[in-house]
């Protein structure tokens, strides 16, 4: 186990992350102790639009994958229109690999129930929901609680702190359907309909929930809306890179020996990480790991200083995603971990279109001939020419992130394939797996 560096300990940057430890910090007692509700106190005295203008010179983008830049997405809500306006939180967080959201409503709810009153009164909604997801539930009754704290004391209901603003907040909890981390497939769940992505455009901005205007947001994005109207602009902006601006909370899981959440400034290299959770885990070697959960293409030990934001995850060829780093080792195999996240996708395809209900379903039958030891090389064919049938032809991003971690892993890994298929590596899978999948 290797003891971090100063400079090392130094990347550290606990925000979100800062009352985790405190003695029952889920409790509303705690949370005022520790600047709890002082932000909501400073935003309620603001002009709205000085509050959206805020999040936008912060340069806070989502922390829900796409890293879209929030302030934008609050200034696209029309004002005046007449119609109801709506913020929803997206904590349905499903995808593997991924776990930075469950313990922030588990450690600190009042956190994102802070933020979630200070961005409905920017955006003028006067209703909330935060959609959870169902298996979470230690996650939802703590966040219930503190739901119900907040209107206990006054920051939720009518007439927040005598400001005139009103704002009801509602936790929902889903079925569990990682469909339903897809912002428009959770709308139409949270309407009571199947969890199912919507044709766009229009866009949630103007026909969202009920067909008005609302924000979708991701739990770590509106939890940083206290600290930024606490701190400034300024402040938020003096961490991370001038494109990826402000503190993420990293997950590392797998072969390390510390796995856990790192909340580092945007830019931090997984070798810091790494270095951060105690190094590999002993007799092991990294090989392979996803920067931002099991969407996102796999990247190999070469790219152990890549820094992990926005813009150098892509220059590298993937994607920041949710900052879900999963270790893989010189024991584990690229091939059978792909198999692995592709039936996870297969499984949890809704089955609204074609490319990602069929293509799935085909891959993982490939995957399974290959690692039964009865794959043939023209199946590397059939992966990459299905994977091209799926990416930017599926209705959403599941299929788009389902391809990520088969052309990344044929990409650097072919050999492994090729091990299977030539005999040199012994089959994973029985036969008994391939009813069926011829």
């Amino acid at each position: 186990m290797t003891t971090p560096r100063p400079e090392t300990l130094a990347k550290l940057t606990p925000v979100l992350t800062k009352r985790w430890l405190s003695p029952d910090a889920w409790q509303i007692g705690t949370y005022e102790q520790l600047d709890g509700y002082a932000a909501l106190r400073k935003a309620l005295k603001a002009h709205p639009d000085d509050l959206i203008q805020l999040i936008k010179d912060s340069g806070l983008r989502g922390r829900g994958g796409a890293g879209f830049p929030t302030g934008l997405k609050w200034g696209f809500i029309p004002q005046g229109d007449g119609k109801p306006h709506y913020l929803v939180v997206n904590a349905d967080e499903g995808e593997p690999g991924t776990c930075k959201d469950l313990p922030l409503m588990t450690h600190d709810p009042h956190a994102l129930v802070e933020g979630v009153i200070i961005a409905s009164y920017a955006i003028r909604a006067a209703r909330a929901y935060i959609y959870i997801r169902g298996e979470a539930v230690h996650a939802a009754r703590r966040l219930r609680n503190a739901v119900q704290e907040a209107y206990d004391k006054g920051y939720l209901g009518r007439n927040i702190l005598r400001s005139g603003y009103d704002l009801e907040l509602v936790v929902h909890s889903g079925a569990g359907a990682y469909i339903c981390g897809e912002e428009t497939a959770l709308l139409d769940s949270l309407e009571g309909f199947r969890g199912q992505p919507r044709l766009r455009p229009p866009f949630p901005a103007t026909h969202g929930l009920y067909a008005s205007p609302t924000v979708v947001n991701n739990v770590g994005t509106i939890a940083s809306v206290p600290p930024i109207v606490l701190g400034g602009a300024d402040w938020w902006k003096s961490m991370g890179t001038e494109k990826s601006s402000g503190p993420m909370i990293y997950s590392l899981s797998g072969r390390v020996a510390n796995p856990g959440q790192f909340e580092c400034s945007m830019g931090v290299t997984l070798r810091e990480l790494l270095e951060l959770a105690g190094g590999m885990q002993p007799g092991h070697n990294l090989r392979f790991w996803t920067p931002g959960g099991s969407s996102t293409p796999l990247l190999a030990a070469e790219h152990l200083d890549v820094p992990l934001d926005f813009e150098g995850v892509a220059a590298a060829g993937s994607i920041l995603g949710t900052t879900a780093t999963q270790i893989f080792s010189d024991q584990d195999c690229p091939v059978y971990a792909t198999y692995r996240w592709l039936e996870f996708y297969h499984h949890e395809s809704c089955g609204k279109c074609t490319p990602c209900r069929e293509g799935n379903y085909w891959m993982v039958r490939v995957y399974r001939r290959i690692l039964a030891g009865q794959g043939t090389h023209e199946d590397l064919d059939t992966l990459l020419d299905t994977c091209d049938n799926i990416l930017g032809r599926s209705f959403c991003g599941l299929g788009d992130g389902a391809t990520s971690s088969v052309t990344s892993s044929l990409k650097y890994f072919k050999q492994d394939y090729l091990d299977y298929i030539e005999g040199r590596t012994a089959p994973k899978l029985s036969e008994k797996t391939l009813v069926g999948a011829h």
